[in-house]
C-alpha cells in the first residue's frame, strides 16, 4: 500500500491559520472480516495540543487516525471536530493535513513545486505561492535544495519536504502516522525535536501516532496508550510513566522496563502490610496511606512493580527494605551497566499483544481472577471458570491482557563498567514509596489515582 501526504480543504482556509479540537465518544471500528480494531474509546484532544497515540503494531492506532481523517467510517460512535459531529463530513472539508511515513514526494518536480502542490491547486497567485514556499523551507532548513529534485536529497531532508507540504496549507489539525519510522536513529532525534517545535510554534492541534515510546514521552503533551483497540491510559509523559493506570501501560514504557514482581499480601492491623516476593518480603508501613488499598488484598497475591531508579546498591547488612540476591548477568550500555539480580521471586510477564494463554503449563498460569474483588472494584460482575483446571475465565470488561510468571530478573541500574560480574551477590535497597501495586486483572491498586 502506497502511503501518501493527504491536503484538504478550501481556498479561503489557506488564508489564516485555524485551531481544531478533536473529540471520539465510544468510538468503535468493526471491519467487515470482524476484525474489532477500535473497541469503545474516548478521548479529546484539546486546543493546540500535541496528543500522542502509542501502542504497538496492531493496536487500532492507525485506525483512530484514519477515522478522525474520514479516511474510515466509525461503526459506531461520533467523531466531533470543533465540537460539529463530523461522521459524514468528507475528508477535504475536515481542515486537516495528514503525513505518512512514506514521504511520496512526486519525483518530476523541484522540491519548490512539491511544497507548493497544494497551493496551486488551491488557485494561490505565484507570488504569495512563492513567499510562503520559501518562508516554510527556511523554518524547515531546506531552503537551500528547493531547486534539487527529491531524489537528490537524503531521507531527512525528504521527510522535511512532506512536512512543509502539509504545514504550507496551515490546517486547523495535523495527523501524523509514524512519519519518523523510516529513518535513522539519529535522525529520528533530531527531527522529532523539529516537529514538536515547530507544532507548537504553529500552534496547531497535533495527533501523531508512534510505537516509539521515546517518541511518545519526548514529544507529547499527553499519551494515549492502546492495546488491542482499548484504551489503556492517558496522561502526561509524567503521568503515565509515573503511575500507570495498568499493568500493560506498567510493562510496556520504561527501558530498562518495570520490574513485576508476584507478591503475597498479608495485613499486620495499624503496623504493617508484607509483601511476600517468594524468599523475600517487603513491609508497607500502615501510615503510608496505599497500604489501606493494598490490605484489601489480604491472604491474596497482587503484582508489584519497581522501575530501576527505584532500587540502589547497599551493603548487605544495610538495615530497611532491602533485597539480596545474586546477579545473573550485566548488560553495559557505555553510560551505565545493568544487573540482572535474582532474588528468588516470581516475575509477571504481559503479552504485549495479548495472545490468550488459555491451556498454559503448569506453573505458568496467570493469576487467579477473584470475581468478588472485581465486583467491589468496578461494580462489574466477572463471569469466571476454574482457573485450577487450567480453563480460561471471561469477564464483561476488556481483556487487560494475560500474563504468565518466571523467576524474576530484577533490572537494576549501576555505574558503567562497575567491579562486578555475573554470580557475584548484590542487595539494593527498595524506595517504597515508587512501588506501584497492580491487581490479578491488571488494573492499578491505588488510591486518589491521578
Amino acid at each position: 500500500m502506497i502511503l501518501v501526504t493527504v491536503f484538504w480543504g478550501s481556498v479561503d482556509e489557506l488564508g489564516e491559520e485555524t485551531v481544531t479540537t478533536v473529540a471520539l465518544k465510544d468510538v468503535t471500528k468493526v471491519f467487515k472480516d470482524g476484525t474489532l480494531a477500535v473497541d469503545s474509546i474516548n478521548l479529546d484532544v484539546n486546543d493546540g495540543e500535541f496528543m500522542v497515540l502509542l501502542g504497538p503494531s496492531g493496536c487500532g492506532k492507525s485506525t483512530v487516525l484514519r477515522m478522525i481523517a474520514g479516511l474510515e467510517d466509525p461503526t459506531q460512535g461520533a467523531v466531533l471536530l470543533d465540537g460539529e459531529l463530523a461522521n459524514d463530513l468528507p475528508p477535504r472539508d475536515r481542515k486537516i493535513a495528514m503525513v505518512f511515513q512514506d514521504f511520496a514526494l512526486y519525483p518530476h518536480m523541484t522540491v519548490g513545486d512539491n511544497i507548493a502542490f497544494p497551493l496551486r491547486l488551491a488557485g494561490v497567485e505565484p507570488t504569495p505561492r512563492g513567499e510562503r514556499v520559501t518562508d516554510v523551507a527556511s523554518a524547515l532548513g531546506i531552503g537551500d535544495v528547493l531547486a534539487r529534485k527529491p531524489g537528490q536529497l537524503s531521507g531527512g531532508q525528504r521527510q522535511r519536504v512532506a512536512m512543509g507540504r502539509a504545514i504550507i496549507r496551515r490546517p486547523g489539525l495535523f495527523l501524523m502516522d509514524e512519519p519518523l519510522s523510516n529513518l535513522d536513529c539519529g535522525l529520528r532525534a533530531e527531527l522529532r525535536a523539529e516537529i514538536s517545535g515547530l507544532t507548537r510554534e504553529l500552534g496547531v492541534t497535533t495527533v501523531y501516532v508512534t510505537h516509539d515510546q521515546a517518541e511518545a514521552l519526548t514529544m507529547a503533551d499527553r499519551v494515549a496508550i492502546m492495546r488491542r483497540g482499548v484504551l489503556q491510559d492517558v496522561g502526561t509523559p509524567t503521568q503515565v510513566y509515573g503511575r500507570p493506570a495498568t499493568l500493560y501501560v506498567a510493562a510496556f514504557l520504561g527501558s530498562p522496563r518495570m520490574n513485576l514482581l508476584e507478591a503475597s499480601v498479608y495485613v499486620h492491623l495499624d503496623r504493617y502490610v508484607t509483601l511476600n516476593l517468594g524468599e523475600q518480603s517487603l513491609y508497607l508501613p500502615w501510615d503510608d496511606i496505599r497500604s489501606r488499598a493494598v490490605a484489601h488484598y489480604h491472604g491474596e497475591r497482587i503484582v508489584v512493580g519497581m522501575r530501576a531508579e527505584a532500587l540502589t546498591p547497599v551493603s548487605p547488612d544495610s538495615p530497611g527494605d532491602v533485597l539480596r540476591g545474586r546477579i545473573r548477568y550485566l548488560e553495559h550500555h557505555g553510560h551505565e551497566s545493568l544487573a540482572f539480580l535474582d532474588i528468588g521471586a516470581t516475575a509477571i510477564v504481559v503479552d504485549e499483544m495479548g495472545a490468550r494463554l488459555d491451556n498454559p503449563p503448569e506453573g505458568q498460569r496467570g493469576l487467579r481472577r477473584f470475581s468478588s474483588v472485581m465486583q467491589r472494584l468496578t461494580g462489574k460482575a466477572v463471569e469466571a471458570a476454574d482457573d485450577a483446571a487450567g480453563g480460561t475465565r471471561t469477564s464483561v470488561l476488556p481483556d487487560p491482557g494475560r500474563h504468565h510468571r518466571r523467576p524474576a530478573e530484577l533490572a537494576v541500574r549501576l555505574a558503567p563498567y562497575p567491579a562486578v560480574a555475573a554470580g557475584h551477590p548484590l542487595a539494593v535497597a527498595v524506595r517504597m514509596d515508587a512501588l506501584h501495586f497492580f491487581d490479578e486483572r491488571g488494573g492499578r491498586i491505588d488510591v486518589g489515582w491521578r
